[in-house]
């Protein structure tokens, strides 16, 4: 009867862990302090986004500014289950590189967000993780184009030129080429996206990575991928070319793909619903409370 006893004792310590690791929220960190684009407006969308989906626990961490000191920049990416990049800067300290590196490579998730895909373009393992990246003197040392024809058909272009180029910003329609990935299940097969800069030709390793949504470039004449997942070692990465500014982060559609891609990179599911408001495919839609 001890014995038993003590069996079903640790049983329900076994269960009680269970339920309470399901219920606590997931940790998430947002990586900011250097980019090209307004990071102290849009980190705090991001971050409201995140808080709002009711699952996630949201840390900020800011480097120093551009050209300072980054040796104390270290932070401590193994506290959280995905780091999220609103980062595009001066490059991380070489213990931080490391420490990111690890973190994702041994089942950490990363969401990389529209300018973070233009960082780091001599740091050959962070873009391996993103797949594809623009600007910083990419090229065709850096891989190849990768988008699909006006024949909708899937091309990797070894040509050579730059990586990276954009339009006018501009609302545009995104097309869900994967309706059966946990991200992208159950959205319309196209919606259309608030006021964004549509990133074309954007070129990168491109290995283990999933094309889940794109939207047709005017100026490229092609489908650019918008919505990416990249497998690196045990992680999961969710990269997104879209969100610009406040008013791009404000799409219902770019909030649910976040939301979305942060819990599936975190744990490889999703459970957030695709809400009411989402848009439709000839009418967008934003919260802007």
């Amino acid at each position: 009867m001890v014995r038993k006893h003590m069996w079903l004792t640790g049983v329900f310590a076994i269960l009680v862990t269970a339920t309470a690791w399901a219920d606590s929220p997931l940790r998430v960190l947002i990586v900011d302090g250097q980019n090209n684009h307004q990071w102290k407006k849009t980190t705090p969308l991001l971050k409201s986004a995140l808080e709002d989906a009711g699952c996630f626990q949201v840390d900020v961490a800011t480097s120093p500014s551009s050209g300072q000191d980054m040796s104390s920049f270290t932070p401590k990416f193994q506290d959280y289950q995905v780091v999220v990049s609103n980062y595009n800067g001066d490059l991380w300290p070489e213990a931080t590189r490391k420490a990111f590196q690890r973190f994702v490579e041994t089942g950490g998730g990363f969401v990389c967000v529209h300018a973070a895909d233009n960082a780091f373009p001599k740091w050959d393992e962070y873009n391996r993780m993103i797949g594809l990246g623009g600007w910083g003197g990419r090229n065709e040392s850096s891989g190849p184009y990768v988008y699909l024809d006006k024949d909708e058909k899937l091309v990797r272009d070894d040509r050579q030129g730059p990586g990276g180029s954009h339009g006018a910003r501009h609302e545009f329609q995104v097309i869900i080429r994967d309706t059966t990935h946990p991200i992208t299940k159950g959205m319309p097969g196209a919606w259309l996206h608030t006021d964004d800069e549509l990133y074309d030709s954007l070129r990168g390793p491109a290995e283990n990575m999933k094309i889940l949504g794109t939207a047709f470039s005017n100026k490229s004449g092609r489908h650019e991928p918008m919505i990416m997942t990249i497998d690196y070692g045990e992680g999961r990465v969710m990269h997104t070319a879209m969100g610009h500014h406040e008013p791009s982060m404000q799409c219902v559609g770019f909030i649910t793909v976040l939301q979305r891609g942060t819990e599936w990179a975190a744990t490889g599911k999703v459970t957030l619903p695709i809400p009411d408001d989402f848009p439709s495919a000839d009418k967008s839609s934003a919260r802007t409370d």
